[in-house]
Parts: structure tokens; C-alpha cells; sequence
């Protein structure tokens, strides 16, 4: 999937109500329901030190793998489904690699399903956004807000998220748009301008098959 320049995303905030799905906007702007947007210096003003990177391996490993992904990319889905497994198995889980994990919002929909799987924490965080990513068809059918929304609370709630707290996540308007403006601030730093990308011990690449990566990952470990 590629990134559309015209929607990166600053200050575009997702309410959600027990009855169905809202957006809230600025008053200046005239978009509509939507993930609107606000000017660079009002981005850098919001604190984004809360919104930490979701990490999974050793710390020590001499591999660092960041995935940039959205959680509505049908190619992201095809990579934690037909890849990442064995990367996990191969690297993660040996030390060799340390991954992190890090969203990216084309969308609403992909932006409420990060907050769903933030609120998860960190222990629940990387197996919601494997079931969002095996159920991604099933959670975006029809593209209804309020059927989205709905979907991704199912999701939440069979991971042992209540309502009250589901709820409470979707309407926190400022780690939405602290979310949003970390988003902006680490795509832009990395040059990420599609979906699955890869930064691997410094270095860009984009969507490849495991044998691809595989190859990458030896020739770091030497």
C-alpha cells in the first residue's frame, strides 16, 4: 500500500461512543468524518513521550528490525501471516533480532484498531494485532464506521478488554493525537512512504518474501 502524501495525519481525533462510531473535529476544518490534519508546528507541540514503541525480543539482539505497518493494508496482513511466523521462530525468538513494531494510519479504521490493541498493553498488544491482522477482512467488511468499531470491540473484549475500558481508550482524544503525531514524526524521520517497509540496523527496505529477508538478516549477523 502506498502512502498518499496529502494524508498524513496531525491532529485527526477518533471518539467512539457505546453507540457508535464519531469523529471529532477542529472547527476550522470542513473534511467531514475523517482524520483531519493541522500545521507541522502544532504537531511538534503535542508530547508524544507516552506513546512508546512496541518491542518484541531481546534488547541485546545485534539485529534492530522496525515494520511499518497499517493495520487495514492487505499486504501487511499477507506478511504477518506468511512471514512473520518464521521470522519470529528463526530470529525473534533466538536473539538475533529485536523487533519493533510500529503503525502506521491510512485511516480511521486503522487508527482505532491501534488504540484498541494499545489498550490491550503490552503483554496483550502483539496478539491483538495478530488477530486484527488473520481477521482484517472480516473486521473491515462493509467499511460501516459503527460496524468497524463495533468489530474491533469484539476483538478487544475476547482478549479480556471490558467495555468500560474499550470505551474509555477510543475516547481518549489525546493519545489519539499523540499517536497521530508520533506516527508523523518516526514515518517522516525513516522515509517511510509505503506499507509493509522495513528499516533494518539503519537501512530502508521494502515488502519481501521470507528467503529475501532471510538474506538481509544473515548478511547483518555476518
Amino acid at each position: 500500500m502506498t502512502m498518499d502524501r496529502r494524508f498524513i495525519l496531525t491532529a485527526g481525533v477518533a471518539a467512539v461512543a457505546a453507540g457508535g462510531a464519531y469523529l471529532t473535529t477542529r472547527p476550522s476544518q470542513s473534511t467531514g468524518p475523517g482524520l483531519g490534519a493541522v500545521n507541522a508546528q502544532e504537531a511538534a507541540d503535542i508530547d508524544t513521550s507516552a506513546i512508546v514503541d512496541m518491542t518484541v525480543g531481546s534488547p541485546d539482539a545485534p539485529v534492530t528490525m522496525i515494520e511499518y505497518a497499517s493495520l487495514t493494508c492487505p499486504h501487511c496482513a499477507n506478511f504477518h501471516e506468511n512471514v512473520y511466523p518464521s521470522l519470529k521462530r528463526d530470529y525473534i525468538d533466538t536473539g538475533k533480532v529485536q523487533f519493533i513494531f510500529r503503525e502506521v494510519y491510512f485511516d480511521r479504521f486503522g487508527l482505532w484498531g491501534a488504540m484498541i490493541a494499545r489498550c490491550g498493553g503490552e503483554l496483550r498488544y502483539f496478539g491483538l494485532i495478530d488477530v486484527m491482522f488473520q481477521e482484517q477482512r472480516d473486521w473491515l467488511a462493509g467499511g460501516d464506521p459503527t460496524g468497524v468499531v463495533q468489530n474491533l470491540r469484539a476483538i478487544g473484549r475476547r482478549a479480556g478488554i471490558t467495555d468500560d475500558e474499550l470505551t474509555a481508550c477510543l475516547e481518549d482524544t489525546d493519545t489519539a493525537q499523540a499517536m497521530i503525531a508520533r506516527y508523523q514524526e518516526t514515518a517522516t524521520a525513516d522515509d517511510i512512504n509505503s506499507t509493509p517497509s522495513f528499516v533494518i540496523n539503519g537501512t530502508k527496505y521494502g515488502n519481501m518474501s521470507y528467503g529475501d529477508l532471510k538474506g538481509v538478516l544473515d548478511g547483518e549477523l555476518g
